[in-house]
């Protein structure tokens, strides 16, 4: 007779009182064939993942995994219907996600997981850990989601992390791998943290080369946060120490940043400094500032410089960039209809268009 159980993530936020958005389900004791008399949907190439009839929800068939190769892709799945719950679990990355509840509602923790979440403590569920590098990424990512609730790594947990990275294991992750984990943890309320545990087990600089985590920009990707949800920010916000707009290129490229975060991130880094003294510019510079971010085709980039550029600031006013916004209002009011009822052609309307921008700021400031 096979058994269903609910594993993972869900049970994990359940026990934290934290919402509960996806289902993960194991089932024990049961074969493919079994599964697809019921009506679910193979979806699984490697192993046997199965879509519910119903709920479309995914229940994988309980599993062994043995390391086959290298990197996080080469093992050999074992999925027969004599594997128990306790075999599926100890695969699994830490204890507080090796917990299982049956439909009863009746918790199975073999693995002493339920003791980490009382203690905060992240830690691994055993030495198999050590096979999939990736694990390092996920670590680090839980680390920043649950900081706020004062979770850490454990030390045990750590040192096999830096185990791993000294061993080159890190070579082996993809970028698209280290990007999708990256972008996961900037969505966390401390994404600092992600950074700071990768840099403890040495792994940071492996990935994130040129990347120095100053407590300047560890403060200011923790403030950025709270400032806002935009990921592109965040991502600017750690990037904008780089020296120079080559070296943000050449990060993005080793882990194939999508072309939204790149093109914020050099902005940041380019014009972030002109912004911080936007008050000592002249009107021409304003305009040229202006013009450098592109902001009549995207207003949303003046305020993306603004926000990330507060970050940095250390007191709560951030005057530069209110007086930056001003600027733009009154350059942007200067219409251009009146400028081609005059009879200025081709580059001639850019060129007015940029003078009387600058003399309406003129007679402003």
């Amino acid at each position: 007779m096979s058994k269903i159980y609910l594993v993972g993530g869900s049970v994990r936020d359940r026990l934290l009182h934290l919402p509960v958005s996806d289902h993960d389900w194991v089932v024990v004791g049961a074969t493919p064939d079994e599964l697809l008399a019921l009506g679910y949907q193979q979806v699984g190439k490697h192993f046997p993942v199965f879509l519910h009839p119903d709920t479309k929800e995914e229940y994988a068939l309980a599993r062994t995994e043995r390391k086959s190769g290298k990197g996080y892709t080469g093992f050999i799945c074992d999925f027969g219907k004599e594997i128990t719950l306790e075999q599926d679990l100890i695969r699994r990355d830490l204890t507080i996600n090796a917990i299982a509840m049956d439909e009863n509602g009746n918790i199975v923790d073999p693995y002493h997981g339920i003791d980490d979440i009382k203690h905060k403590v992240l830690r691994h569920v055993s030495p198999a850990f050590r096979e999939d590098p990736l694990r390092i990424l996920r670590v680090a990512r839980f680390a920043a989601r649950f900081h706020q609730l004062d979770f850490t790594v454990a030390p045990q947990t750590l040192e096999l992390m830096k185990q791993m990275v000294s061993a080159g294991e890190v070579s082996y992750l993809t970028p698209e791998r280290i990007w999708k984990e990256t972008e996961k943890a900037l969505s966390a309320l401390n994404p600092q943290i992600y950074f700071q545990v990768l840099a403890q087990c040495g792994a940071l600089t492996l990935l994130f080369p040129s990347l120095d985590l100053t407590t300047n920009i560890i403060e200011a990707l923790k403030k950025s946060a709270l400032l806002t949800d935009d990921l592109t920010i965040r991502f600017a916000v750690l990037c904008a120490q780089l020296p120079n707009k080559s070296t943000v290129e050449a990060l993005c490229r080793k882990i194939k940043v999508p072309n939204n975060y790149t093109k914020v991130a050099i902005m940041v880094q380019q014009y972030r400094n002109d912004l911080e003294r936007v008050q000592t510019l002249s009107a021409e510079q304003i305009v040229s500032l202006l013009n450098s971010i592109d902001v009549w085709r995207n207003p949303l980039h003046l305020e993306q410089l603004i926000i990330a550029s507060q970050a940095f600031a250390k007191i709560t006013s951030f005057e530069q960039g209110n007086y930056l916004k001003d600027a733009y209002e009154i350059a942007n009011k200067v219409n251009v209809q009146p400028i081609l009822a005059e009879g200025y052609v081709g580059k001639q309307i850019y060129f007015e268009l940029q003078k009387r921008r600058i003399e309406a700021l003129l007679n402003w400031i």
